[in-house]
């Protein structure tokens, strides 16, 4: 089928369903300059030599922060940093379907805290945020200039605490409440959008096993995910182009 004929059936599809699910990884906000993870040209892949030694997994891993927490915060400030950066179309356009009740959440594995930026009020962040910090001994809140200003190797709160970012690294649970209204969203939905997303993480990933029907299953991903005969349409295409025709 065409792009055509399948921007035609995608808009009918949003225009029908009654509850749409939108769930998003790191290729939602490579239009934003942001690296995905695992193509050619992602994070994982294009380490700096001062890093060599480390997997990626091990630098964003619970590890790493509590063995080597100069290393972790070292990378974090480098290659984490989103204050800066602003939303994409796809952002703007999930937004907007908010705005006009065609969108009832979106669930995104991303940490850069851009879909809020845009305007999207329910967003369950499955993986936590770079906006939000805590300490590890006080649990003192603080926000997301408190690691990437601070001149200290290691973040520091009053009490001496080691300050950490909110996020979910290797090796940790899923917030849990996140998770269960993530699970929630995606069964009670008739419409699933699977976009930006190579589907290989685990739990994330699991959230397609709770389609009851899929041919309600949309995705769109520069790549190929094992999803494509699962899903009832598929984009292969530029995710910008895909959303810039996107009629609500």
């Amino acid at each position: 089928m065409s792009f055509d004929l399948r921007m035609a059936e995608l808009n009918k599809r949003i225009k029908e369903a009654n509850k749409i699910v939108f769930f998003g990884g790191a290729g939602v906000s490579t239009a934003s300059g942001i690296p995905d993870f695992r193509s050619k040209d992602g994070l994982y892949n294009t380490k700096d030599a001062q890093f060599e030694k480390y997997t990626p997994e091990y630098l964003l891993s619970a590890s790493c922060l509590y063995q080597h927490p100069k290393v972790f915060y070292e990378f974090y400030r480098q290659k984490l940093d989103c204050r800066d950066i602003e939303p994409n179309i796809t952002h703007y356009k999930l937004a907007e379907m908010e705005a006009k009740g065609k969108l009832s959440s979106v669930i995104t594995q991303n940490i850069d805290g851009l879909h809020q930026k845009a305007g999207s009020k329910k967003v369950y962040e499955i993986h936590g945020t770079t906006l939000v910090n805590y300490c590890t001994w006080c649990h003192e809140y603080f926000d997301d200039d408190h690691i990437f200003t601070s001149s200290e190797p290691i973040p520091r709160c009053e009490c001496g605490g080691m300050v950490r970012p909110d996020v979910t690294l290797y090796e940790e649970m899923l917030p849990q409440k996140e998770w269960e209204a993530a699970n929630t969203e995606v069964m009670d939905c008739d419409l699933l959008i699977v976009a930006g997303t190579s589907l290989t993480v685990y739990p994330a990933n699991s959230l397609l096993n709770l389609v009851r029907d899929m041919d309600k299953l949309v995705l769109i991903n520069r790549d190929e995910t094992g999803w494509e005969n699962k899903a009832g349409l598929v984009f292969h295409e530029d995710m910008t182009e895909v959303f810039s025709r996107i009629e609500v």
